[in-house]
């Protein structure tokens, strides 16, 4: 089984309520013999509430059970060593670990030998998602966690070879925008075709600010989806995320944010008035992102000196990999975080819905480009820079 609730790039756990209340689902499954320590984690959140729950598998057994409303997003992670943090931003890409939708239902899950590969049953919203992703084509996830896999197979001769990095890091930047795009398009096919779909609703917000897509394609389709998906909470914070995608439109006035950078001193965007300046969303456990850097250190250096600077902005929430992201990948200009994770609040004024993405902001304060990547970074700072 791979694939992924792309609705849920970052999730913000909290602790279920202590009332005894009867479990409306279970989640019972069995990866090989496995024993202590390894243990299976899972974060889960439905209309806006959120849980976190861990269990260790006896003989590669293990349950989980509780109460959601409506269909949750879900992150589940598999740790031989009782570790998850390891797993999801370790250094073995993403480690055994899976992206997941489930509803108010019974569902079982085997495998003979990792989480990654499992096979699902008794859930009808996995077969909904199936559904949709043979639609949609593979979840980007996929493509994250293989590139993530490449690249920590580098070995440090292959590291200080610039020229093998550079084309590695450049085909994995084709493969992920290649699958954007048809995702993206297809998307969009599918939650016309499908009003009463849930996925139709995931697909839709996945292409706010994800994608080079602009809103006022999305909210006509937005707008035919049934009643109940409109005014779940999930259809309300995408009608808040089309209206801030038209916020940070091009040719609109650039959302000022301040947020502070490593040392703690305080960033403002209005700080580089008078610059073309990048804002570029990342964060250290995306690959993409990563994958991106030689470009991004290259553009910088030829440019700097002509009026460019950029302004990264991570959704990480822990400091210590976002600082560690910073010194393994060189990045010299400036970082800030707000350390909340997908909570960002410069996150929500741009409405991104992934990441990466960026906005290119002209020395007048406005947005002149957006989801700038690779070739088209390029031939976009050349065409205003290069003289």
């Amino acid at each position: 089984m791979k694939f992924r609730s792309l609705l849920i790039i970052a999730l913000a756990p909290v602790l279920a309520s202590a009332q005894a209340i009867t479990p409306n689902f279970t989640i019972t499954g069995k990866i090989g013999n496995l024993n202590k320590p390894a243990k299976i984690y899972i974060d889960y959140m439905a209309d806006g509430k959120g849980a976190s729950d861990s269990c260790e598998l006896v003989n590669g057994a293990f349950k989980f059970s509780g109460n959601v409303e409506g269909i949750a997003s879900s992150r589940m992670t598999l740790s031989r060593e009782g570790m998850r943090d390891k797993e999801i931003y370790g250094t073995k890409g993403l480690g055994d670990v899976i992206y997941v939708s489930f509803g108010k239902e019974n569902i079982s899950i085997n495998s003979a030998d990792s989480l990654y590969n499992a096979k699902w049953t008794g859930s009808k919203v996995y077969n909904e998602l199936r559904a949709y992703e043979k639609v949609v084509g593979p979840p980007v996830m996929t493509v994250h966690h293989n590139a993530n896999v490449t690249i920590n197979r580098i070995t440090p001769e292959q590291q200080k070879d610039t020229v093998y990095t550079n084309a590695l890091y450049k085909t994995l930047d084709k493969q992920v925008q290649a699958l954007r795009k048809s995702r993206g398009e297809n998307m969009l096919t599918f939650a016309k075709a499908n009003p009463n779909s849930f996925f139709a609703l995931q697909g839709l917000s996945e292409l706010v600010g994800g994608y080079s897509m602009k809103s006022e394609e999305i909210l006509p389709v937005f707008n035919k989806l049934n009643q109940e998906l409109r005014l779940s909470y999930t259809g309300q914070g995408l009608y808040k995320m089309l209206n801030a995608s038209t916020v940070a439109a091009i040719g609109a006035v650039a959302p000022n944010f301040t947020q502070k950078d490593v040392n703690g001193k305080a960033v403002s965007l209005s700080d580089y008035k008078g610059k073309y300046v990048l804002v570029e969303f990342w964060a250290s456990w995306c690959a993409p992102c990563r994958a991106e850097s030689p470009n991004l250190l290259k553009q910088y250096a030829a440019y700097k000196d002509k009026g460019f600077e950029i302004l990264g902005v991570s959704v990480d929430n822990d400091k210590t990999k976002w600082v560690e992201a910073i010194k393994k990948d060189g990045l010299t200009w400036t970082q800030v975080s707000d350390l909340k994770g997908w909570e960002s609040d410069a996150r929500k004024v741009y409405g991104n819905s992934g990441v990466p993405a960026n906005f290119l902001i002209s020395p007048d304060g406005k947005i002149v480009g957006a989801h700038l990547v690779g070739e088209k970074l390029n031939k976009k700072l050349e065409e205003l820079l290069a003289k």
